[in-house]
């Protein structure tokens, strides 16, 4: 029964070795290699969040990324080197990756999804020192990678030193490898006879990867057995494969036994019987030593007529050895004349030759160093490698502080960093474009100069106690004609008595006549009281509307303060000019404190990170 040995880390190798015992093998379970899950910073977990294609190594870099349960993008496209890890993903993340027809590194690199990654943000879920090959092919490609170490492989410590010899007095013939990291643990401090003795087992291994590496342990390349990949079923099928093809050649060869037909025999006596077998008996040992001694006189002729042959045709087979050894000769100093010459010729030709590479080196070494010199400075001037995260960033920065800050002028100042970031790499111009039509657009929309209206309206608030009221002014009284004077003439004395009793009632009523217009009421000082008061509540529900950013009330405000001012007080008079003039000016002003503005670079920048 032939014996195999699982290596696989522990609870992983069960269903694989009763498939084996089902099938009539010895599976023993013996984990070499120990599973460490790795907690990665939170820098090296948030790529995955913005990438645009995931790359799962192994079963245990899914298992060890779900228990972490980070921020991660499921719209991006999820791959895996193999059908069960694939099955993994679909069962923690609910998404469908892609698998190759291969289960290997190669067959992943080969997918035409992976072909053209030039700019694309991938992430490599692996475990430590794990896959060099993906990471580096993919970098090659153009693609920004992220790798992020999830789990790390160790030796497992209840290795105890003689292992290999309990696996000798098990007799195990075959092991199962799924990693390097395990061929590592296994032929790590292994004596010399001990590892003679593992370079003789049947390796089953689950790529072509293994396999070279498992060749560099000098182990033959006929007992390397490579699986169509690391599960239990791909694994079974090779060793099942590999069992069959041993049984078979280790089948006898059975000689085909001829009975003899006694149907018709005719059923013989006793003495008859045994006579006949005697007489055989002699018979066979009769010729077995007349054949023995017939091949002996063979042989001894055979040396004798070969001994004579030899000595016969010597002399002449030396002779024409020296004959053709001397044509040999000439032919080779004939050679050896030519090789001088030639080898003066190309003694010439060398000469020749280095002056002119000295010639060709010294006309070149300042052309080199130049062009170094260029190619540095370039290589300084472009700086790093454009990051795409860092564009769409500064992108969204811009983008909120348009729409949820109101901040123009940031945002152009943000726009603007965002240019100078792209003009140091190609294939931006499109980008650039876009993002300069953002800013002149911002540009042009001037701020509103909020604390200079507020402080306007404060001045004019200020100077609404020092206007002068729309009074009426009376007209001036009319010259006064004493027409009761009193005459100097006696004969006058009746209308001397009427004058003075005129006199007499004067002292108690005087009535007084005007020219003029007729007299308006006046206001009292309540109601003049009033209007100001009124005018400061106009401008002050101004300057809160122009706070809080609403233009109607602000005009309405402004309007009827000003109809107030040029309805009571003195428009000839300058502190009412300025008053109203300072409110015309105000209702002039462009309070558009929600402009209509489109990003045109967003559209961009979206379509260049893809």
């Amino acid at each position: 029964m032939t014996h195999i040995l699982i290596t696989r880390p522990e609870g992983k190798g069960a269903a694989l070795a009763q498939q084996l015992e089902q099938a009539g093998y010895q599976a023993s379970l013996f984990p070499v290699l120990k599973i460490t899950h790795l907690t990665p910073s939170s820098t090296e977990l948030s790529p995955l969040l913005n990438a645009d294609k995931i790359i799962f190594i192994s079963q245990d870099a899914v298992s060890a990324l779900s228990q972490l349960k980070p921020d991660i993008n499921t719209k991006a496209q999820f791959y895996a080197v193999g059908q069960q890890t694939a099955d993994i993903i679909y069962e923690q993340f609910g998404v469908r990756a892609a698998v190759p027809k291969r289960y290997d590194s190669e067959g992943l690199l080969a997918l035409k999804s992976l072909e053209q990654v030039d700019g694309c943000n991938i992430v490599l879920v692996k475990g430590q020192a794990g896959r060099p090959d993906i990471a580096k092919t993919l970098k090659e490609r153009g693609a920004f990678l992220n790798s992020c170490v999830v789990y790390k492989r160790e030796p497992t410590e209840e290795l105890i030193a003689d292992w290999t010899d309990h696996w000798q007095t098990q007799n195990v013939q075959g092991i199962v490898l799924t990693s390097n990291a395990a061929v590592d643990a296994i032929f790590k401090n292994v004596a010399e006879l001990e590892l003679q003795w593992l370079q003789q087992c049947q390796f089953y291994v689950a790529s072509e990867r293994i396999a070279a590496y498992l060749q560099q342990q000098k182990v033959s390349l006929a007992n390397i057995h490579i699986a169509a990949g690391a599960s239990d079923t791909a694994m079974f099928a090779c060793i099942n494969q590999q069992g069959s093809k041993m049984s078979e050649q280790s089948k006898p060869i059975k000689a085909e036994k001829t009975n003899p037909t006694t149907s018709n025999a005719v059923p013989l006596k006793k003495n008859d019987v045994e006579a006949k077998k005697t007489t055989e008996n002699n018979k066979q040992k009769v010729s077995k030593v007349a054949v023995l001694a017939l091949l002996i006189s063979l042989i001894v002729a055979s040396g004798v007529g070969y001994e004579f042959y030899r000595k016969l045709n010597a002399g002449k087979v030396q002779n024409l050895a020296v004959n053709e050894l001397s044509d040999q000769n000439k032919q080779l100093q004939k050679e050896l004349q030519t090789l001088k010459s030639a080898q003066f010729n190309l003694q010439q030709a060398l000469l020749d030759s280095e002056k002119k590479v000295a010639a060709a080196l010294n006309e070149s070494t300042a052309q080199n160093q130049q062009e170094l010199k260029a190619a540095l400075q370039k290589a300084q001037q472009q700086g790093s490698s454009l990051n795409p995260q860092e564009v769409t960033s500064l992108q969204r920065m811009a983008e909120f502080k348009l729409w949820a800050e109101k901040d123009y002028q940031g945002t152009s100042a943000v726009l603007k960093r965002l240019d100078a970031l792209l003009s140091e790499h190609p294939g931006t111009i499109e980008v650039r474009q876009a993002i300069m039509q953002d800013i002149q657009t911002l540009d042009s929309l001037k701020p509103i100069a909020t604390e200079a209206i507020y402080l306007q309206l404060n001045s004019v608030l200020g100077s609404v106690d020092d206007l002068v009221f729309n009074a009426v002014n009376l007209p001036e009284e009319a010259s006064a004609i004493d027409e009761n004077a009193l005459s100097d003439d006696v004969s006058d004395w009746q209308q001397n008595l009427s004058n003075s009793w005129n006199k007499i009632v004067d002292s108690f009523i005087t009535i007084r006549q005007h020219e003029g217009v007729s007299i308006e009421p006046l206001l009292t000082d309540q109601e003049r009281h009033l209007i100001n008061q009124r005018i400061k509540l106009n401008i002050t529900q101004a300057q809160d509307a122009l706070m809080s950013k609403q233009a109607s009330i602000f005009f309405s405000a402004l309007s009827e303060a000003k109809r107030l001012v040029g309805e009571y007080f003195k428009q000839d008079d300058d502190a009412t000019k300025t008053a109203l003039k300072a409110l015309s000016k105000l209702e002039k002003e462009q309070l558009n404190f929600n402009p209509k503005v489109t990003l045109n670079s967003t559209k961009k920048v979206k379509e260049w990170a893809q």
